[in-house]
């Protein structure tokens, strides 16, 4: 059993789409009333059908009351670092803490060099991401005097005035997948978010995974325990099981604690574009996996 310590979280992952425009919204307003803690968006600008992630994510916070909302996650390669943290710390003071920051290093290259970024090699997006992440925490750092500098290969700068600071700590959460970039997010990140889908060797992968992390922050000299470990996850309810996620309220349960209590997985996120799907996990699977985690734990 590993066991990070952070309390469970369960929010939902929803399309971005821009026709109808206010569907996503309307799905930020389900999750919240149906008191789920977190709800997240993609983020691909790229993308003519999506709307734009941050300024949904704004949208989004005026019109719920108290879940927490973030991109899942950012696209950093076209999201300039110090513009992305003053933008988050805006939104994070306008909706009284409740914004987080899901990044990305980058992918779907095509898409991005299309609309003006530069094309990166694995080790020099890995790079870049080191770069914003400590750009961002300094300018969000207003304890410190003077302007901040980093001068970094890709993302660089030179006495930025600090500020503003946001209301909470944002968790920095990474998209990650390959060894390199998981010992980069064990050094600088909050948490490490990646999806169930993009797993090629299936669950059983987080395993070794979560072993990069840790050794990342060891490397770092961080206790592996104070990185959050999230999951995006996706499956359909139904009467007979028939697969990962796929089946009655009870066999989500039971697999979902089984994550949390063999990988350490305290964040479920589950990629939801429907409200009856969207409330029934709220109903039925997320008290029912908090009650089973906690009765392990205690």
């Amino acid at each position: 059993m590993t066991d990070y310590g952070h309390d469970l979280l369960f929010g939902t992952f929803v399309t971005p789409t821009n026709d109808p425009v206010q569907h996503a919204v309307e799905q930020a307003v389900v999750a919240d009333r149906a008191g789920l803690d977190l709800v997240t968006f993609q983020d691909h600008p790229y993308v003519s059908t999506f709307s734009d992630t941050w300024t949904l994510i704004t949208w989004a916070a005026a019109r719920t009351e108290r879940i927490h909302l973030t991109a899942n996650v950012t696209n950093l390669p076209l999201r300039p670092p110090a513009v992305l943290a003053r933008s988050v710390a805006t939104a994070d003071l306008l909706s009284g803490g409740r914004i987080e920051l899901g990044l990305g290093a980058g992918g779907f290259w095509d898409g991005i060099e299309a609309m003006g970024g530069t094309r990166l090699t694995p080790g020099q997006s890995i790079t870049a991401l080191e770069e914003a992440v400590a750009i961002i925490r300094g300018l969000w750092d207003t304890g410190q005097r003077g302007g901040l500098t980093v001068p970094g290969t890709h993302h660089s700068v030179r006495g930025a005035r600090r500020g503003p600071a946001p209301a909470h700590h944002p968790g920095i959460w990474v998209g990650a997948y390959k060894p390199r970039i998981l010992r980069a997010t064990g050094r600088v990140a909050d948490g490490w978010l990646p999806s169930a889908a993009y797993l090629g060797g299936g669950l059983g992968d987080l395993t070794e995974m979560n072993e990069h992390v840790d050794t990342g922050a060891a490397e770092a000299g961080r206790d592996p325990r104070e990185i959050r470990r999230l999951l995006n996850v996706s499956g359909e309810f139904g009467s007979t099981s028939r697969g990962f996620l796929q089946g009655p309220p009870d066999q989500w349960v039971e697999e979902l604690t089984d994550i949390a209590l063999s990988h350490g997985t305290s964040a479920f996120v589950l990629a939801s574009d429907d409200t009856a799907t969207t409330e029934r996990f709220a109903a039925e699977v997320v008290p029912a996996v908090r009650e089973e985690v906690a009765r392990e734990r205690r």
